[in-house]
């Protein structure tokens, strides 16, 4: 198991950058005000790691909560991605460029391919190649790419990815993916640890909080980071951008860890990275 110390703890990539192994994730935050409090209260709390992307519309908001924050831009790791309508050599380069203007921002510390479709992707990874050559961008990476899209891209690939961010919770663990990513030297990053709410229903996962004194959103991100995955879970309220980082004052046995492994339905909330937006037309 990764050595898992505090909220700015980092896990290492393989080009040697050190990625903070928890983080925030601003999908579906609000352009503007709502976006902006809510990296602030996290860099208040403590966290070091900010995920957004072109597609999540909120990148200005982002860039500005970070600029007007006591904490250096140096100390902070910022992703971002490049959506699919704008998949291609030339057109990633703009993307990048475009989402470094709205951030305010002169590097990334992650660039992702957010979805692989079709047959783009290929010349999207080469654009982040150069990217990252041109150390515009300390490491690159992917997301949604399931293990026969990482091997084909890794028939051209000259640089392997650093990252894969996938959807990744107790229902959906792909245990598979994690360790061929991990046979690669690539980490794993996990999106909707929450499974979009749906945790907190969940029996099993009420006892095994009842059982640690913990909240279920605690004992699913503690899970997450004793798996050896990255994980950024996405909340606007203080309280819980503040609660979802307390977890570690505690470790889950090994036989909880297996409970919660245990519980994988192959069950999505989001898209299929096999059929997704294949041609690009949304």
């Amino acid at each position: 198991m990764k050595k898992i110390t505090n909220l700015q703890g980092t896990f290492e990539l393989n080009n040697g950058v050190q990625m903070p192994y928890f983080g925030l994730g601003v999908w579906q935050s609000e352009e503007g005000q709502e976006v902006i409090n809510a990296v602030q209260y996290a860099l208040e709390a403590g966290y070091r790691h900010i995920d957004t992307a072109a597609i999540y519309k909120n990148e200005e908001g982002v860039g500005k909560a970070i600029a007007d924050s006591s904490v250096d831009r140096k100390d902070v790791f910022i992703t971002s991605k490049v959506w699919n309508s704008d998949q291609g050599y030339d057109n990633t380069l703009k993307a990048f460029d475009a989402s470094l203007k709205r951030l305010n921002m002169d590097y990334l510390d992650l660039y992702l391919v957010h979805w692989p479709g079709k047959d783009k992707f290929k010349d999207t990874w080469k654009a982040l190649e150069r990217l990252y050559k041109e150390k515009r961008v300390r490491a690159i990476g992917i997301s949604n790419f399931l293990q026969h899209h990482i091997e084909d891209l890794l028939l051209e690939a000259e640089v392997v990815p650093m990252v894969n961010q996938m959807e990744f919770h107790p229902y959906l663990v792909q245990q598979d993916l994690i360790d061929f990513c991990t046979q690669k030297g690539i980490q794993y990053e996990a999106w909707s640890p929450m499974m979009q709410g749906n945790i907190f229903g969940i029996d099993l996962l009420k006892d095994m909080a009842e059982k640690y004194g913990k909240s279920i959103a605690q004992i699913v991100l503690r899970w997450d980071l004793q798996k050896g995955v990255v994980t950024i879970p996405k909340s606007v309220k203080k309280e819980r951008i503040i609660g979802n980082a307390q977890i570690f004052d505690f470790e889950l046995a090994p036989e909880d860890v297996q409970i919660l492994d245990s519980m994988d339905k192959s069950h999505r909330f989001g898209p299929d990275p096999n059929t997704f937006n294949l041609g690009f037309d949304a």
